[in-house]
């Protein structure tokens, strides 16, 4: 039985004994754990020298690493300082959608593989995409605070004041990966009608149930829009103020991708005018979104912390798919989300 000497780096989320427990499941290798837990999310994330999204604990990761062989993190700042650190290092994986905290060319050139958990998230973050479409469109927020304020407003039932339904409405999605593909099965499931931007699928063969457009068609068209597009050079700001005006006035925008997507000042304007009738964020511009922001005052929307990806089952599925990534590369085969 081959043995193995490994890096623990989990935090409060993807918790170490969730990996250990994941990883001691494998058979045919036994794992010597080194474990360090790092401070997220009780303490935010951030840039650390030339990477993103990590937390600040190089000096924690350089101590660790002398010796270990593999490492699994989840926001380890797997910087060139830290690469140097790790001379026997030889299999990282982050258990996020793609390794953001990782200098991957620097773990590349040193010979280290580097794997992501690709979909580790998408049931949440799909199934949170839902819920936030559904409370735009049923402005639930407001009626809620309707009860907080001691009310009992019948006068809600007036036309004008009714939200949605689902059920045949035109559901715009934009991005059709392993998210937007769930989202698409439970907008037909409600009785949508679902369009479809991704510059992968053939408008000739569409995948069963949904119908491939272009992004103005589908804009035009849509009663609801949601972004489960990635942030690409190409796709910033793909949503702006002429995007925006192409949506059928009433309409419902929803954003649980990026933020860097979206024009935020021109979606305020849209609803401040009455043009867009919701609209639903989990993601913003800025993290955390500032004091004075427009949206906090912005008229009937639905916003939640950058949260959509957080359940129990997200964080063991991050084990899992980490510990199928190891198995792989344990016995010389590529592993799920690796990196070029």
């Amino acid at each position: 039985m081959r043995t193995v000497k490994a890096l623990l780096a989990g935090d409060h989320f993807v918790r170490n004994e969730l990996l250990a427990a994941a990883l001691t499941a494998l058979p045919d290798v036994r794992f010597e754990f080194r474990e360090v837990t790092l401070p997220w999310p009780l303490t935010p994330f951030g840039p650390v020298a030339e990477v993103d999204e990590a937390s600040d604990a190089e000096d924690q990761l350089i101590g660790a690493l002398p010796g270990v062989e593999l490492a699994v993190t989840q926001m380890g700042p797997f910087t060139e300082r830290v690469l140097d650190a790790a001379p026997d290092l030889r299999f990282l994986v982050c258990c996020r959608g793609g390794p953001v905290n990782v200098n991957v060319p620097a773990a590349i050139k040193r010979g280290i593989t580097v794997a992501s958990t690709p979909g580790r998230n998408a049931v949440a973050a799909a199934e949170h995409a839902v819920a936030l479409m559904m409370g735009a469109m049923r402005r639930l927020p407001q009626l809620q605070r309707t009860l907080e304020q001691g009310e009992w407003r019948s006068d809600l039932y007036a036309y004008d004041e009714c939200g949605t339904e689902l059920d045949g409405a035109t559901v715009g999605l934009i991005g059709y990966g392993a998210i937007g593909r769930r989202v698409a099965r439970v907008m037909l499931a409600f009785g949508a009608r679902v369009l479809v931007v991704d510059p992968i699928l053939d408008r000739a063969a569409p995948p069963d149930g949904v119908e491939v457009v272009e992004l103005n068609d589908l804009l035009r068209q849509s009663d609801v829009v949601s972004l489960h597009a990635r942030l690409t050079d190409t796709t910033r700001g793909m949503i702006g103020a002429d995007q925006l005006a192409r949506m059928r006035r009433g309409s419902v925008l929803v954003n649980t991708a990026r933020g860097g997507l979206l024009d935020y000042d021109a979606t305020v304007d849209a609803l401040e005018s009455g043009h867009l009738g919701a609209a639903a964020f989990d993601v913003f511009a800025a993290e955390p979104v500032p004091p004075g922001s427009r949206l906090l005052t912005a008229p009937n929307v639905v916003m939640t912390p950058h949260l959509a990806g957080a359940t129990q089952q997200t964080a063991l599925r991050a084990g899992s798919i980490a510990a199928e990534a190891v198995a792989a590369y344990l016995v010389g085969r590529e592993p799920v989300g690796v990196q070029r």
